[in-house]
């Protein structure tokens, strides 16, 4: 049976209406009729244009490179399936942008991502699907579930084909060394470590060394997302000292800005592979950077929703499903 004969529609808000497009051929559905104006005193205005009545509906929207536009819109939109009657409403968010702001680690600040997940909940949200969280644990914020997905094996897929030989994985600071090691596991290589230093909120840091051996690899410089490529530049610069032979980077979530694709470009990078769970054309168009689309990822995963079966099984990198 079909998404739609059982009841079950996929819709997208704006900012990610190319990455459910290619969510519904997966599924061989159609798209949600709806529509999102952008009046000029800066208000959100959706509208759902079918009936959503006892139906499972999957709302999908990035909070993204408009952050705060895109939460509100995705509120907004949750609030309109629940006053619509849907029987459940499942947030579909490739990328969360506030999952950085998981913790009160100084006076006077706000646990940004608790709030958003109070929004979330408060407005109706059933479910959320997201992928990458630069912190999981605020999937302990939510009181509903949250299956958090990821994207490594798709990233390790095409890294595989390209038959990289003698290999080294580098985390650009200790925060993703976990991360990192799991990649080295899947290629059964090393990781070097990127001695990192951030003073301040500017988004500035500073790769002061690496720790591990680099001369003569090939440096594969994985991260969960990317602004301004700073760190990717510096750690790039830094491998290069120490003899790297050649330097990739590897990302999830594509954010960068024309500064950080300037950046990318004069640097000793090759190439830098991203996922389209941020919809940046400018990145998407550049000539050093390489799209891998997790949209089958997300698809699979609302197919195992609908019938009934553990999500565990996209966790298994022996899984058919990445051959």
């Amino acid at each position: 049976m079909s998404l739609e004969e059982i009841g079950t529609k996929i819709f997208a808000g704006s900012s990610s209406h190319n990455f459910a497009k290619s969510m519904c051929r997966h599924l061989n559905t159609e798209i949600g009729q709806s529509q999102v104006i952008k009046f000029s005193d800066g208000n959100t205005f959706v509208k759902i244009l079918e009936k959503v009545r006892d139906k499972d509906v999957y709302i999908v929207q990035s909070i993204g490179l408009n952050p705060n536009d895109d939460f509100m819109e995705l509120i907004f939109w949750i609030d309109a399936f629940k006053r619509s009657s849907a029987n459940s409403v499942t947030a579909i968010i490739p990328y969360f942008s506030y999952a950085k702001g998981d913790k009160k680690d100084e006076p006077r600040v706000s646990i940004r991502a608790r709030v958003c997940a109070d929004c979330l909940e408060i407005a109706g949200v059933d479910r959320i699907i997201t992928m990458d969280l630069h912190s999981p644990q605020i999937q302990g914020f939510f009181k509903k579930p949250v299956d958090h997905l990821y994207g490594m094996p798709i990233l390790c897929g095409y890294i595989k084909s390209k038959n990289i030989k003698n290999m080294v994985i580098v985390s650009p600071d200790v925060g993703f060394a976990k991360c990192a090691r799991n990649y080295a596991t899947y290629f059964n290589t090393s990781v070097a470590i990127g001695d990192k230093t951030r003073l301040c909120h500017d988004e500035k840091s500073k790769v002061l060394g690496i720790i591990g051996e680099v001369k003569s690899k090939t440096a594969i410089i994985v991260d969960d997302f990317t602004i301004s490529c700073g760190t990717f530049v510096d750690a790039a610069r830094v491998l290069k000292q120490n003899g790297a032979e050649r330097i990739l980077a590897c990302v999830s979530h594509a954010l960068l800005t024309e500064q950080g694709l300037v950046a990318l470009e004069n640097s000793p990078i090759e190439e830098l592979i991203v996922t389209d769970t941020v919809e940046n054309t400018k990145a998407f168009e550049h000539s050093k950077i390489k799209v891998v689309s997790v949209t089958k990822l997300f698809a699979e995963a609302v197919n195992i929703i609908h019938n009934k079966e553990s999500l565990s099984q996209l966790f298994d990198l022996k899984n058919k499903f990445y051959e």
